[in-house]
């Protein structure tokens, strides 16, 4: 696993709110990584794991591997999820000890478990224990500093975990600072299990510089895919000495599957808010394009269609290639 030459493996990260299920399919379709991340699947106190686990489909991205992200605190249901997840047919298991939202810390999950180095390895450990398929863990630094980021790092390897992967920031930096690469390399000097590099990757250059500064084993990108869905190509492409010429007609045929993803049961209303969503993120690729964002942004806001359209017709100078 994570063994690949000369490009180092590409994963797509699980990202709450964005890289859900059209996302994902989307992206597939653009290629270029080798395994994707669902966003987290939450494990409440008291969840039921048959009714919860039925938003995993294992086929969804074929022949990509889909690992299944869970987040919880309860170490019997997550144990419990984890089986389950496992006969539905998941290649890996990741375990969330990163997500910052309130609503998650609150009830003891995501980066909240970075309080408890005892807490998340007894959590890991027991997943580990219950299921064949490798149970990994991504994790940030820190809850509100990086005082324990040694012992989680400690605590999440003595699991048995397959390897990790590290969002240098806290709980309490949001996505706002820069992410602190270093922490990658403290990481990488301190384990014996690979690590994943994750944070602040946006273009080829900052994922050579990545893997230089830190000696990380592999990459994962999250918001650097949404701003540039050709990100994975143009790694691959530097890393085996080509060429790699996006093209606008993928970026076309990548909305097509996004709305036909999304479906008739969204509402319009939903349907503008994703589509502004990504937008909103890919014109971020563009200086010309950023002096019109808030104009666009705001037009149409009652026609998904007619949104589209007067995206896609700005978004072509981007990506202004033949094909």
């Amino acid at each position: 696993m994570l063994q690949r030459s000369p490009c180092p493996y590409l994963f797509l990260a699980p990202m709450e709110g964005v890289g859900d299920r059209p996302f994902r399919k989307a992206m597939a379709y653009i290629g270029g990584f080798d395994e994707a991340v669902t966003e987290f699947i939450r494990v409440p106190k008291n969840a039921h794991v048959q009714s919860l686990a039925r938003v995993y489909n294992s086929s969804e991205l074929h022949p990509l591997p889909l690992a299944a992200q869970l987040m919880g605190s309860e170490t019997e249901l997550m144990v419990e999820m984890a089986r389950e997840i496992e006969s539905r047919g998941a290649p890996r298991i990741d375990l969330n000890c990163g997500c910052p939202s309130n609503t998650v810390t609150g009830r003891g999950a995501g980066s909240s478990l970075l309080k408890e180095p005892k807490l998340l390895n007894e959590i890991a450990t027991a997943m580990v224990k219950a299921v064949n398929v490798p149970v990994t863990v991504k994790m940030r630094t820190g809850y509100e500093d990086t005082s324990l980021f040694k012992e989680n790092l400690l605590a999440a390897q003595e699991s048995g975990i397959r390897f990790i992967t590290i969002h240098p920031r806290t709980k309490v930096d949001g996505y706002g600072p820069p992410a602190k690469w270093e922490y990658i390399a403290e990481a990488k000097a301190l384990l014996k299990i690979p690590v994943v590099g994750n944070g602040d990757i946006l273009n080829v250059s900052d994922a050579v510089r990545m893997l230089s500064m830190t000696g990380c084993d592999a990459l994962m990108i999250g918001r650097g895919a949404v701003t540039n869905p050709f990100i994975f190509h143009q790694i691959r492409a530097y890393f085996e000495g080509k060429e790699y010429t996006p093209r606008f007609e993928a970026i076309v045929r990548f909305f097509d599957i996004f709305t036909k993803e999304m479906g008739s049961e969204i509402s319009i209303r939903g349907k503008i808010g994703k589509l502004k969503q990504l937008f909103s993120f890919l014109f971020r690729g563009s200086d010309d394009l950023l002096k019109v964002r808030s104009v666009v942004l705001t037009s149409h806001a009652n026609d998904p269609d007619l949104f589209l359209q007067n995206a896609l017709r700005l978004l072509s100078s981007r990506f202004n290639y033949s094909s």
